[in-house]
């Protein structure tokens, strides 16, 4: 869903990213990078925090040949040939921990990430499939998915996190809810979000105005908030506007928001009202579009303000059906299973 990034109070100190392998100093000790991604969202952003006699990274990037070459890349230039001692996962999704057993299988470095994260990446990783499962089928098909969204699905081989995300090796350092660490020379206290992933840590210095925001807070996109067949009755779009709520109160107009994509920022109190105000805004859409009943892939154009490319259809889904879980289960709507086997909702 495209933010209103334009609005007063949002501000990009950098215009320019830094190419592959290389980086930018956006703070002292602290080096930005950028690794490719296989996928329309092309990059995720990492940070390189300055121990002295080894590095500190945030998030990892993914499995495969073009993350391994940035990384050496980044090993060989910038970092100075320095070892990497920690590797610092904010959440589980294989853009951000995908390289992460490698890096730390090279290094000998520590995991330090919430122990939501650590799991769900352990067990994900145990699960492959050589075809779409039976429960994802389902969960197409009652989005109310087009014949040709739903062969194209079925015929097609399914993502797997295991071929995307270096194995984790046994053990971690958790990270805790408002605990303080120490990184890069700063005091850093932890505070997590949710919605986009479960247990997402943050980090805010208590020694000046920096903010690791990771995919909590993004400018120019929100984050995907999407209901999968493994929690079908999930409410993430309630958990993120919930998690928005919780770090305003703790975001001031100087903060330097260093984000897992796009371009770090300032602004940091009026991207989490965008966030916040999108979101209803989405909602009350779609209270009106719900007068007669609709699927979720009926509902694409009020969530998202136009009709999706195929390529998206998959991220489109997952996040409608969130969108109506969001009013499903506050009691706003009810919804009927057609036999066709779809999910049809209407305002109650």
């Amino acid at each position: 869903m495209e933010a209103l990034v334009a609005r007063r109070g949002v501000h990009f100190p950098f215009d320019t990213p830094p190419a592959m392998g290389e980086t930018i100093e956006v703070a002292d000790g602290i080096l930005w990078a950028r690794l490719p991604l296989p996928m329309r969202l092309d990059h995720v952003n990492v940070y390189l925090l300055d121990e002295g006699d080894s590095w500190t990274v945030i998030d990892a990037g993914m499995r495969g040949k073009a993350g391994r070459a940035a990384w050496a890349a980044l090993e060989a230039g910038p970092m100075g040939g320095r070892p990497i001692s920690r590797v610092i996962a904010t959440h589980h999704h294989p853009d951000h921990i995908g390289g992460a057993g490698g890096l730390m299988a090279r290094h000998g470095a520590e995991l330090w990430t919430t122990r939501t994260a650590y799991f769900m990446t352990r067990m994900l990783q145990l699960d492959h499939h050589d075809t779409p499962p039976e429960e994802n089928v389902r969960f197409y098909i009652r989005g109310g998915a087009p014949a040709e969204r739903l062969e194209a699905y079925t015929s097609g081989k399914p993502f797997n996190f295991s071929q995307s995300t270096d194995k984790l090796p046994i053990g971690f350092r958790r990270l805790k809810e408002d605990e303080i660490v120490t990184m890069g020379g700063r005091r850093w206290r932890v505070l997590m979000g949710d919605g986009h992933a479960p247990e997402h840590a943050t980090f805010w210095s208590l020694d000046d105005n920096l903010v690791i925001s990771g995919d909590q807070v993004i400018p120019g996109i929100s984050s995907n908030l999407g209901v999968h067949p493994t929690e079908p009755e999930a409410d993430p779009v309630g958990d993120w506007l919930t998690s928005c709520e919780k770090l305003l109160p703790h975001a001031r107009e100087d903060h330097f928001a260093l984000p897992g994509h796009k371009l770090p920022f300032t602004g940091l109190p009026v991207r989490l009202e965008q966030l916040i105000s999108n979101h209803h805004n989405a909602i009350e859409r779609l209270r009106k579009h719900l007068t007669a009943p609709r699927t979720a892939t009926e509902c694409f154009v009020p969530v998202f303000g136009r009709e999706l490319e195929a390529s998206a259809f998959g991220l489109g889904l997952i996040e409608a059906v969130a969108h109506l879980n969001y009013l499903y289960l506050r009691g706003e709507c009810r919804r009927d299973l057609g036999d066709d086997g779809a999910y049809r909702y209407v305002i109650a």
